[in-house]
């Protein structure tokens, strides 16, 4: 019998005009939940999770930019889970220049320190399912993506769109390292592989 994952994508409205895809993640065996990339709107985060039934596990940040990071206090403090990143990016957490919330007006100042700071190739267990960080720089020094390889999927953050990338005139980007993340570490997963962006469309909608 098959590992069975049950995802759901909600579209964040954010400061920058442009949605950013919350995904939740559930094992249902476990009922442990990962919700990557909380950029607010936590009551309707938390109302999905109310009506999955699970229990918040781990919050995972593919990097550290404001309109990816916006509901992450609030949300551990209703709902718990350890906040995971990758450590290139952890600093970025609390500098305003780096994570871009000062320039996002209305943005409220945030506190937001790591539990843990992952690496290349750590693997995230979350009940049955196992989920590989991959390190993909290039929108940031710290972007990661998170592959489930039983599951065909594999969550790139900004790193890569559909058609598309993420932008690398930002603080610690780069275009050079984004070109070798895309063509070197997601274009050598499997052709089936159903990826899951940080905004935009996604490989099914």
């Amino acid at each position: 019998m098959g590992v069975k994952v049950i995802l759901k994508r909600l579209k964040i409205d954010t400061w920058i005009g442009d949605p950013t895809n919350c995904y939740i993640v559930l094992d249902q065996e476990s009922k442990e939940i990962m919700v990557i990339d909380p950029a607010g709107d936590v009551d309707r985060i938390c109302n999905m999770i109310d009506i999955l039934k699970g229990n918040v596990k781990y919050i995972f940040l593919t990097h550290c930019h404001g309109d990816h990071i916006g509901g992450v206090n609030e949300l551990k403090a209703r709902k718990g889970g350890k906040v995971l990143i990758h450590r290139d990016d952890a600093e970025g957490l609390n500098d305003r220049t780096i994570n871009l919330t000062e320039f996002m007006e209305g943005f409220p100042e945030i506190e937001l320190e790591a539990d843990s700071r992952v690496d290349d190739n750590d693997l995230i267990h979350l009940g049955t399912l196992e989920l590989r960080v991959i390190h993909t720089p290039g929108h940031t020094k710290g972007g990661s993506s998170l592959y489930l390889q039983k599951q065909n999927l594999v969550f790139t953050g900004d790193t890569l769109f559909f058609g598309t990338w993420g932008r690398t005139d930002l603080p610690t980007s780069d275009f050079r390292a984004l070109m070798r993340s895309i063509t070197e570490r997601l274009m050598v997963l499997p052709d089936n592989t159903i990826v899951y962006p940080g905004h935009r469309k996604t490989y099914n909608d």
